[in-house]
Protein backbone atom coordinates (compact mmCIF):
# COMPACT_ATOMS: atom_id res chain seq x y z
CA UNK A 1 0.00 0.00 0.00
CA UNK A 2 0.95 2.99 -0.75
CA UNK A 3 2.06 5.78 1.84
CA UNK A 4 -0.84 8.53 1.48
CA UNK A 5 -3.20 5.61 0.92
CA UNK A 6 -1.80 3.52 4.56
CA UNK A 7 -2.24 7.70 6.03
CA UNK A 8 -5.69 8.11 4.59
CA UNK A 9 -6.42 4.89 6.27
CA UNK A 10 -5.28 5.84 9.50
CA UNK A 11 -7.11 9.18 9.63
CA UNK A 12 -10.45 7.75 8.41
CA UNK A 13 -10.04 4.70 11.33
CA UNK A 14 -8.99 7.55 13.61
CA UNK A 15 -12.37 9.34 12.90
CA UNK A 16 -14.73 7.16 12.57
CA UNK A 17 -13.43 4.71 14.74
CA UNK A 18 -15.90 5.56 17.64
CA UNK A 19 -19.58 5.70 15.73
CA UNK A 20 -18.08 2.23 14.33
CA UNK A 21 -17.92 0.89 18.17
CA UNK A 22 -21.49 2.32 18.37
CA UNK A 23 -22.83 0.63 15.32
CA UNK A 24 -21.42 -2.52 16.35
CA UNK A 25 -22.64 -1.68 19.97
CA UNK A 26 -26.09 -1.55 19.25
CA UNK A 27 -25.93 -4.50 16.31
CA UNK A 28 -25.27 -6.66 18.76
CA UNK A 29 -25.65 -5.44 21.93
CA UNK A 30 -22.28 -6.35 24.07
CA UNK A 31 -19.40 -3.83 24.04
CA UNK A 32 -16.42 -6.91 23.86
CA UNK A 33 -18.15 -8.38 21.17
CA UNK A 34 -18.56 -4.75 19.39
CA UNK A 35 -14.40 -4.24 19.76
CA UNK A 36 -13.88 -7.73 18.12
CA UNK A 37 -16.72 -7.08 15.06
CA UNK A 38 -14.86 -3.39 14.43
CA UNK A 39 -11.15 -4.70 14.51
CA UNK A 40 -12.32 -7.90 12.39
CA UNK A 41 -14.04 -5.20 9.76
CA UNK A 42 -10.99 -3.02 9.89
CA UNK A 43 -8.60 -5.50 9.13
CA UNK A 44 -10.79 -6.77 6.16
CA UNK A 45 -11.10 -3.12 4.96
CA UNK A 46 -7.22 -2.76 4.99
CA UNK A 47 -6.14 -4.55 2.20
CA UNK A 48 -8.94 -3.15 -0.26
CA UNK A 49 -8.74 0.26 0.78
CA UNK A 50 -7.26 1.74 -2.54
CA UNK A 51 -9.76 0.18 -4.34
CA UNK A 52 -12.53 1.50 -2.69
CA UNK A 53 -15.31 4.13 -3.81
CA UNK A 54 -16.88 4.60 -0.85
CA UNK A 55 -15.11 2.93 1.89
CA UNK A 56 -17.52 4.33 4.68
CA UNK A 57 -20.48 2.52 4.02
CA UNK A 58 -18.26 -0.70 2.94
CA UNK A 59 -16.71 -0.21 6.40
CA UNK A 60 -20.23 0.08 7.99
CA UNK A 61 -21.72 -2.96 6.21
CA UNK A 62 -18.52 -5.05 7.23
CA UNK A 63 -18.75 -4.13 11.09
CA UNK A 64 -22.62 -4.97 11.02
CA UNK A 65 -21.71 -7.97 9.16
CA UNK A 66 -18.71 -8.71 12.14
CA UNK A 67 -20.94 -7.98 14.78
CA UNK A 68 -23.68 -10.28 13.53
CA UNK A 69 -20.81 -13.37 12.93
CA UNK A 70 -19.44 -12.60 16.04
CA UNK A 71 -22.59 -13.64 17.96
CA UNK A 72 -23.24 -16.44 15.86
CA UNK A 73 -19.71 -17.86 17.03
CA UNK A 74 -20.59 -20.69 19.37
CA UNK A 75 -17.40 -19.94 21.95
CA UNK A 76 -19.68 -16.67 22.59
CA UNK A 77 -22.45 -18.61 23.35
CA UNK A 78 -21.00 -19.50 26.69
CA UNK A 79 -21.49 -16.77 28.98
CA UNK A 80 -20.35 -15.99 32.45
CA UNK A 81 -22.57 -15.05 35.36
CA UNK A 82 -20.44 -11.82 35.35
CA UNK A 83 -21.97 -10.45 32.14
CA UNK A 84 -25.18 -10.49 33.10
CA UNK A 85 -24.23 -7.33 35.48
CA UNK A 86 -24.16 -3.55 34.49
CA UNK A 87 -21.24 -2.43 32.61
CA UNK A 88 -20.20 0.51 34.25
CA UNK A 89 -21.36 1.72 38.02
CA UNK A 90 -23.12 4.78 37.93
CA UNK A 91 -22.31 7.23 40.82
CA UNK A 92 -25.22 8.19 43.06
CA UNK A 93 -27.20 11.33 42.16
CA UNK A 94 -29.34 11.51 45.52
CA UNK A 95 -26.99 14.55 46.32
CA UNK A 96 -27.26 16.18 43.00
CA UNK A 97 -30.89 15.99 43.28
CA UNK A 98 -30.90 16.90 46.91
CA UNK A 99 -28.68 19.98 45.81
CA UNK A 100 -31.50 20.49 42.87
CA UNK A 101 -34.18 21.17 44.88
CA UNK A 102 -32.14 23.51 47.54
CA UNK A 103 -31.60 25.22 44.90
CA UNK A 104 -35.21 25.03 43.18
CA UNK A 105 -36.57 25.58 47.16
CA UNK A 106 -34.10 28.49 47.57
CA UNK A 107 -34.99 30.50 43.85
CA UNK A 108 -39.03 30.30 45.05
CA UNK A 109 -37.82 31.73 48.26
CA UNK A 110 -36.42 35.47 46.66
CA UNK A 111 -38.79 37.37 44.93
CA UNK A 112 -39.92 36.90 41.53
CA UNK A 113 -38.14 40.34 39.68
CA UNK A 114 -34.82 38.43 41.59
CA UNK A 115 -35.15 35.23 40.58
CA UNK A 116 -35.96 36.09 36.89
CA UNK A 117 -32.50 38.60 36.95
CA UNK A 118 -30.67 36.11 38.54
CA UNK A 119 -32.05 33.08 36.32
CA UNK A 120 -30.98 35.00 33.27
CA UNK A 121 -27.76 35.64 34.27
CA UNK A 122 -26.30 32.84 35.64
CA UNK A 123 -28.58 29.84 34.22
CA UNK A 124 -29.28 31.11 30.81
CA UNK A 125 -25.37 32.95 30.73
CA UNK A 126 -27.15 35.82 29.48
CA UNK A 127 -25.16 39.43 29.96
CA UNK A 128 -26.35 42.53 31.49
CA UNK A 129 -27.53 43.99 28.53
CA UNK A 130 -29.53 41.05 26.83
CA UNK A 131 -31.15 40.37 30.81
CA UNK A 132 -32.05 44.14 30.61
CA UNK A 133 -33.04 43.96 27.12
CA UNK A 134 -35.22 40.61 27.89
CA UNK A 135 -36.93 41.76 31.08
CA UNK A 136 -37.83 45.35 29.50
CA UNK A 137 -35.29 46.66 32.01
CA UNK A 138 -32.46 49.31 32.72
CA UNK A 139 -28.90 47.72 32.88
CA UNK A 140 -28.49 49.43 36.16
CA UNK A 141 -32.12 47.71 37.19
CA UNK A 142 -31.27 44.49 36.05
CA UNK A 143 -27.57 44.75 37.99
CA UNK A 144 -28.93 45.73 40.96
CA UNK A 145 -31.82 42.75 41.38
CA UNK A 146 -28.85 40.29 40.42
CA UNK A 147 -26.85 41.00 43.24
CA UNK A 148 -29.80 41.26 45.32
CA UNK A 149 -31.08 37.93 44.39
CA UNK A 150 -27.42 36.73 44.40
CA UNK A 151 -27.37 37.99 47.91
CA UNK A 152 -30.56 36.44 48.93
CA UNK A 153 -30.07 33.40 47.82
CA UNK A 154 -26.88 33.04 49.42
CA UNK A 155 -28.74 34.10 52.75
CA UNK A 156 -31.55 31.30 51.81
CA UNK A 157 -28.96 28.35 50.85
CA UNK A 158 -26.41 29.10 54.11
CA UNK A 159 -29.99 28.31 56.40
CA UNK A 160 -29.60 25.33 57.82
CA UNK A 161 -32.81 24.04 56.77
CA UNK A 162 -35.18 24.86 53.63
CA UNK A 163 -38.39 23.63 53.57
CA UNK A 164 -38.99 22.06 50.45
CA UNK A 165 -42.39 21.24 50.64
CA UNK A 166 -43.68 24.84 51.39
CA UNK A 167 -41.32 26.02 48.87
CA UNK A 168 -41.85 23.35 46.40
CA UNK A 169 -45.87 24.14 45.99
CA UNK A 170 -46.94 26.30 43.65
CA UNK A 171 -48.51 29.55 44.60
CA UNK A 172 -52.10 29.08 43.37
CA UNK A 173 -52.18 25.52 45.48
CA UNK A 174 -50.78 27.56 48.62
CA UNK A 175 -53.80 30.07 48.01
CA UNK A 176 -56.37 27.95 47.08
CA UNK A 177 -55.27 25.40 50.43
CA UNK A 178 -55.94 28.44 52.96
CA UNK A 179 -58.97 29.66 51.37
Amino acid sequence: MRAEDEEGFREYVAAQLPALRKLAYVTCGDWHTAEDAVATALAKLYPRWPRLDRPDLYAKTMVVRAAIDEKRRPWRRERAAGDALPEVAQPDATAVVDDQLRVRAALRAISPRQRAAVVCRHYLGMSLAETASVLGWHIGTAKSQTSRGLARLREVLAADRIDLDENMTPEREKTSASA
